[in-house]
């Protein structure tokens, strides 16, 4: 007699589903309007956001300086100081080299447009001047009838650039107050939260800025080994450009995997234009040779476990954030998903039961004796 369905048990997994399913709803809803009011409060998120991150990357030094005696405000202003030194002594130090050399790069992509040329005239394209003409006519006037959008464009990227620059204003300022009252922060918030919150949230709070800082330091340590290395290699292939680049390689550290693979086809690109095939083959060489030794021994050896992400797991919250926002989406992706797993990880904790101890052979023996 083939087994029938049990009425009891399937009504019941029915009603578990559908509890399950209007509890996930629920998470749903709660977690769009969040990231709706996110997306409102914007403006104000993301200089926090920033000042964070410049916070946990600057800590380390200003702790330091605490330890040795120094005021609260001082430390803060003198890391603060420093560290508006140093970034302006690499856009310095990128701004020179790129205005020395353009006109030497500009060369090299007109002489490789002609080779590009050249080559697309002969066997297998046969592509004749006149069609290439006439293609330059097409994209010429495709421009000439866009010019209304080029300079509703060009408004945009104006608007853009004031607007990170007073983004940037207020993550300093943001960075310094982290910097000078950060250590109060948690013992205030105890004091604000009622009940078993004082305890839990703090916890959670002192544990995601941890594995921020993680995040942030062995990402800037990586990211300098890659620029040095990399730089090194482009200095002696002759390459143009090498300071920018090497910066570019740093700050691509920050966005895991796809950063990478940005800043080691720009700096083959520029090799291609500027040295020819060849040198661009070494130098991709030379990049993936050091990607290889950065994924495979540095960045366990640095980063350990204090993450506790895979690196599947990386390369999916990557993508998804960049096809989500863009290059912010990119670089905020793997801090977001080490928070959530942070928070997933404490909730853990908490909802799991504690392992039960096995009993001995004296509690069997005992129990073995009782009448």
């Amino acid at each position: 007699m083939p087994p029938t369905f049990d009425a009891a048990k399937t009504l019941a997994a029915l009603r578990s589903s559908a509890r399950i399913s209007l509890d996930l709803l629920l998470v749903l809803a709660m977690t769009t309007v969040s990231l709706w009011l996110l997306g409102r409060m914007w403006s104000i998120v993301w200089p926090l956001v920033i000042g964070l991150l410049l916070t946990t990357l600057t800590w380390p030094l200003a702790h330091f300086l605490r330890r040795n005696g120094w005021p609260p405000a001082l430390a803060a202003s003198t890391v603060t100081v420093l560290f508006l030194l140093v970034a302006t002594g690499v856009v310095a130090l990128i701004a020179v080299p790129v205005a020395s050399q353009s006109g030497e790069l500009t060369d090299g992509v007109v002489a490789g447009i002609h080779k590009v040329r050249e080559w697309a005239a002969g066997p297998p394209l046969n592509i004749g001047d006149d069609e290439i003409t006439q293609a330059s006519d097409a994209a010429i006037a495709r421009l000439q009838s866009s010019a209304g959008s080029m300079v509703a464009t060009v408004v945009t990227a104006v608007n853009t650039v004031v607007n990170g620059l007073v983004t940037a204003v207020l993550a300093l300022f943001l960075m310094f107050f982290f910097l000078k009252d950060g250590p109060r922060f948690l013992p205030w918030l105890t004091r604000q939260l009622p009940g078993r919150l004082a305890t839990d949230v703090p916890i959670v709070v002192a544990r995601g800025w941890n594995t921020l800082g993680v995040f942030v330091r062995s990402q800037a340590l990586v990211g300098l080994l890659d620029a040095v290395f990399i730089g090194l290699g482009l200095w002696i292939l002759g390459v143009p450009l090498v300071l920018p680049l090497a910066v570019l390689t740093f700050v691509s550290a920050f966005v895991p995997i796809v950063g990478a693979l940005f800043a080691g086809l720009v700096a083959v690109l520029i090799a291609l234009v500027s040295n020819g095939p060849t040198d661009a083959l070494i130098v991709l060489a030379i990049i993936v040779v050091v990607q290889q030794v950065e994924g495979n021994v540095l960045q366990p050896m640095i980063q350990s476990r204090g993450l506790g992400l895979h690196a599947a797991v990386v390369l999916l919250v990557v993508t998804l954030g960049g096809s989500l926002a863009g290059i912010v989406g990119s670089l905020l992706a793997v801090p977001v998903a080490a928070l959530v797993a942070v928070v997933w990880n404490y909730l853990r904790e908490q909802l799991s039961e504690p392992p039960q101890e096995p009993a001995t052979d004296e509690q069997h023996t005992g129990a073995a004796a009782t009448p």
